[in-house]
């Protein structure tokens, strides 16, 4: 349950926590499974958790889909890549407005992803793992294939 402060694509670097999480057990899986398949082998010690967790958030800013972030700046053909300039601006914007999380889409999956600004998250009550499971990359690869 703890964020990052990290540069990522809805976190600007250092300049708050965020987690990212998954509305959907296959994104979570995807965004986790694209990063691994960028080493020049995959590695083959993981040990993962995946945890379904409840979250309670007062004011959540809603991207449905890729063509919604267009107007504040995201170009959708490079959605998928590494320039994070619009959407890290989209999310200290949403996040000086008060807003405790985004709702966005996925650049790996169909999914839609939370993304909570826990500086902004209600109380420590806000967030709790509701279950955990094992992830078996193996399985998840081949399923992929």
């Amino acid at each position: 349950m703890r964020g990052a402060a990290a540069a990522g694509r809805w976190s600007p670097a250092g300049e708050f926590d965020v987690l990212y999480t998954s509305l959907e057990r296959d994104g979570a899986l995807a965004e986790i499974g694209y990063r691994l398949s960028l080493e020049p082998v995959w590695p083959s010690r993981l040990e993962h958790d995946l945890h379904r967790i409840a979250a309670r958030t007062r004011r959540s800013l809603r991207f449905p889909d890729v063509a919604s972030l267009v107007p504040c700046g995201v170009d959708a053909a490079r959605y998928a890549g590494f320039d994070y300039g619009a959407t890290q601006a989209l999310a200290a914007a949403a996040r000086f407005l008060e807003f405790d999380s985004l709702i966005v889409p996925s650049a790996r999956s169909p999914s839609l992803h939370l993304v909570l600004f826990l500086d902004e998250v209600l109380d420590a009550g806000a967030l709790r793992v509701i279950e955990t499971e094992p992830v078996d990359w193996d399985a998840w690869r081949r399923h992929r294939q």
